[in-house]
């Protein structure tokens, strides 16, 4: 299980003041569990999957994986695709799997699983926008993570290839099991993939509402039921992308914390 208890995430801003990013923000993630985030823009997002991921630890809080500060076992998948271009398609996916003897053979496998076996000694400059996305997301889950932490990994992907990635990318959450922590603007996108949203306040970010989708097997952002909850959500929280409680309808169904 991931559990995430961050009281305070702060920066300098450029009046030497601090700008609080992160307050009292508490999460709990069941281990396989696919959990998306959505939340304004500025609201921290990307700051929370940072400071998950122990790529910044200037916090006060903690976060638990599995009984234990996180210690390896993590995956990634950004905004770009941040392949290094003086490295093949393959050595891009081994580049975080260390000294792993079985990682090749595994690489190869998720990269033909992904349509591109016949690329694994091209560079990432001759590969098109939607090739990379795969590439980067075989190098994600080359390790078979034990928690995989996404920023928004398909946005501005035309809408075919992002539905295409999205169904690569449940089928190897469901072999590998891994625990899923996935941001995104798009809440189509995050009912569709989600067994639970988690909403964020506008900053300092806290989570101020889970909702579980109730939704099962493979769906996409436009399926009927996918829009029909997106109706429900919006009709009953008008204000909820806005990362603001509706004070005025179903004010008890909101978890709302106060700044630390």
């Amino acid at each position: 299980m991931l559990d995430i208890d961050i009281s305070r995430k702060c920066y300098p801003d450029r009046g030497g003041r601090k700008h609080v990013a992160l307050a009292d923000l508490r999460l709990q993630v069941q281990t396989g569990e696919f959990v998306c985030v959505v939340g304004p823009s500025g609201c921290g997002k990307s700051t929370l999957l940072n400071v998950v991921g122990g790529l910044d630890s200037d916090v006060t809080g903690r976060v638990i994986l599995d009984g234990q500060p996180p210690q390896g076992g993590i995956g990634f998948m950004f905004q770009e695709p941040r392949l290094m271009p003086w490295l093949t398609v393959l050595e891009n996916v081994l580049l975080v799997a260390g000294d792993d003897p079985t990682a090749p053979a595994r690489a190869r496998d998720l990269l033909q699983a992904m349509e591109l076996g016949d690329v694994f000694d091209a560079y990432p400059g001759r590969l098109s926008g939607g090739m990379q996305r795969r590439v980067a997301l075989a190098r994600a889950f080359v390790i078979e993570p034990r928690l995989l932490l996404m920023d928004e990994p398909f946005v501005s992907l035309d809408a075919p290839t992002a539905d295409r990635l999205r169904a690569m990318l449940v089928n190897l959450w469901r072999r590998c099991n891994s625990t899923v922590l996935f941001v995104t603007h798009d809440l189509r996108e995050a009912l569709a993939l989600g067994d639970r949203v988690c909403f964020m306040s506008g900053a300092p970010g806290r989570v101020v509402l889970e909702w579980s989708t109730g939704l099962t097997g493979p769906r996409s952002p436009n399926d009927a039921a996918v829009l029909a909850l997106q109706r429900e959500l919006l009709e009953r929280y008008p204000e909820l992308l806005a990362g603001l409680p509706d004070h005025t309808n179903n004010e008890n169904d909101w978890e709302v914390r106060a700044d630390a």
